[in-house]
Order: structure tokens, then C-alpha cells, then sequence
């Protein structure tokens, strides 16, 4: 593939990496956080919270793959790749993914106390 000089017109028009520029990923974002959000609020059903948030933490590790994948296929890595501006909303899902994921660790572990006072009675 050869380099181009001329800015791709579908995903980085303003060459600024948005969740707005592209449709899944703003539904990711969206599901993500409805969906975690939710979760916090099933405390008394502790198994469908942590099927939540397993879920939770897919949508969190889709994210930035999708993200890449949307990056390669507009080829941005060989015309404009060292324009294109980061910012903090890049690093949210890798701090999503670690909150979900010690989430999960510790409604097991609440269930797992629940479980065991049950068996003391």
C-alpha cells in the first residue's frame, strides 16, 4: 500500500480519534456503561451482577480492539498516522476493564461469605 497525502475523508476528517466517528463504538461505550451501571444496583442478586459485569469487561476489552481494527482498515497508519491526536479517553477502557474485573473478584468473594454463613446456620 502505498502513502497517501491526502487526508481519508470517512474517520478522521478532523484527525481527531472520537467515539463519535464511528457508530459501534459509541454503542460500545454506551452498553458499557448502561450495562455496568446497572449492575451496581442488582446487589441483592449477586449472580446476575457478576454476569454483568463479565459482560461488562467484554465490552471493555472490544472497545479498544474495535478501535484498532477501525484505525488499520482506514489506513490511517500510512498517511496521517502522526497527526492523528491522543488524549485521556483513550487509556478509559483499560481503567474500565481493571474496575470490572476487580468487581468480579469481589462479588465472588462476597458470594462465596454469603455461602459460607449460610452453612453456619
Amino acid at each position: 500500500m502505498l502513502p497517501s497525502s491526502v487526508a481519508i475523508p470517512n474517520l478522521f476528517t478532523d484527525l481527531v480519534y472520537n467515539i463519535q466517528d464511528s457508530p459501534i463504538l459509541l454503542i460500545l461505550c454506551i452498553l458499557g456503561g448502561l450495562v455496568s451501571i446497572g449492575a451496581i444496583f442488582l446487589f441483592n442478586n449477586r449472580a446476575l451482577q457478576l454476569k454483568l459485569t463479565y459482560l461488562t469487561t467484554i465490552f471493555a476489552i472490544l472497545l479498544p480492539l474495535v478501535s484498532i481494527l477501525l484505525v488499520y482498515n482506514e489506513g490511517t497508519f500510512t498517511t496521517n498516522a502522526d497527526k492523528i491526536s491522543d488524549s485521556f479517553g483513550i487509556y478509559l477502557p483499560i481503567i474500565g476493564l481493571i474496575f470490572s474485573i476487580l468487581a468480579a473478584r469481589y462479588i465472588g468473594k462476597d458470594e462465596n461469605t454469603v455461602r459460607s454463613m449460610d452453612r453456619l446456620r
